[in-house]
């Protein structure tokens, strides 16, 4: 068999800079909060577009995955997100901000199922697990973009020139490694897409990325609010960098420790991870418990979603690209629930308490895991 190492070179270059686009774009929030005037609740209720508009472009990422080899949708995903980017950048009214958000989304959701899908079907290739190193380099790319943003704020540079350097890098990188990406993968079977209760292969596999993302997103979101407010911590940014970093260091080793202790093993040590961290920043709420806790819920949430996807790509039912659409949407429900969840728990009692949520949220990996290997004997 000839060489997958360009084409996992290649496929590596988008995961990277996949996550460093994405990171560039979050990473520039409160400048466009100020720039529009926009209070926590206009922003919410704008951020709100991308994940209802990442929900309603099912179908068309289905068919585009089913329809054509994955790198086609994959490329010209990544290019169409890459000038979204911009618009975000140009928009100078809320208005315009969430037209550019709804499709920054839609293209974003098409990147990513045809992203993981490839990178299932060049894992089946190489007959070994590569997907967790796949998320690492997404990981590692967020990190790069939030460093990149912070020295470009530092320099003063403003948004506009910031997102289109941003633009014109990954473009230019995405048009370079196509050709090398993987062909000839267009799934022959089990491309319908039908509404229907979820058969439990599907509904498992979901529910796991559902309570990963609750925990993954909402991390994302509340981190460094926590850090600052419940720490008092003035470098509130310590706790979510710590939590990125391990979280991309962990998805880099994930495939080998998988590898020894086997997926439904490694399920249960995520879900002990994320409790047992969560746990110690709640009850021992200082800088170093908490950098500890937090470095422990990166390690956790690291291998869910990649373990998952991987197990998508082994339905009877569905193609690899149609597997990974569909638990893609319960881990866009978890991301949607996720952060909205925190704030409303918090303001009824307080941010350490509204924490547990994700303390069970990890803990659930236990029992939904359980039911999905019985079901695969």
């Amino acid at each position: 068999m000839p060489s997958l190492r360009p084409q996992r070179l290649a496929l590596s270059t988008f995961f990277f800079l996949a996550g460093f686009s994405f990171s560039s774009w979050t990473s520039r929030i409160p400048t466009i909060a100020a720039a529009l005037d926009l209070n926590e609740a206009e922003l919410g209720s704008i951020l709100f577009a991308m994940p209802v508009a990442s929900m309603a472009g099912l179908p068309l990422s289905s068919w585009l995955v089913t329809r054509f080899e994955t790198r086609i949708p994959l490329t010209v995903g990544f290019i169409l997100n890459a000038l979204c980017l911009s618009l975000i950048a140009f928009a100078d009214s809320a208005t315009l901000l969430v037209i550019a958000l709804v499709l920054y989304a839609l293209c974003t959701r098409v990147l990513n199922i045809a992203i993981n899908t490839q990178s299932i079907n060049l894992q089946n290739l190489y007959g070994r697990k590569i997907n967790g190193s796949f998320h690492g380099l997404w990981s590692t790319g967020g990190i790069v973009g939030v460093g990149f943003t912070t020295l470009l704020v530092s320099l003063k540079v403003t948004i506009v020139p910031h997102l289109l350097m941003v633009t014109g890098i990954t473009t230019l990188a995405a048009i370079i490694a196509y050709r090398y990406l993987l062909r000839n993968d267009r799934a022959t079977s089990g491309n319908k897409l039908t509404f229907k209760k979820p058969e439990p292969f599907i509904l498992y596999l979901g529910l796991l990325a559902f309570f990963a993302m609750v925990c993954e997103g909402g991390m994302f979101d509340w981190s460094g609010i926590y850090f600052q407010q419940v720490i008092k911590e003035e470098i509130f940014t310590a706790g979510y960098l710590t939590f990125m970093v391990f979280m991309a260091t962990s998805r880099f080793i994930s495939d080998r420790i998988i590898d020894k202790i086997g997926m439904a093993n490694a399920y249960v040590m995520s879900a002990l991870l994320i409790f047992s961290g969560i746990l110690l920043a709640i009850l021992f709420p200082s800088f170093w418990p908490a950098m500890i806790g937090f470095s422990l819920v990166g390690f956790g949430t690291a291998a869910v979603i990649p373990l998952t996807y991987t197990l998508a790509g082994t339905s009877k039912t569905y193609s690899p690209g149609m597997a990974v659409s569909l638990i893609a949407t319960f881990g866009i429900v978890g991301m949607l629930l996720g952060p909205p969840m925190i704030g409303y728990l918090a303001h009824a009692f307080n941010l350490k308490i509204s924490f547990i949520a994700f303390a069970v949220s990890g803990i659930m990996l236990i029992p939904i895991s359980r039911l999905f290997f019985q079901l695969k004997e």
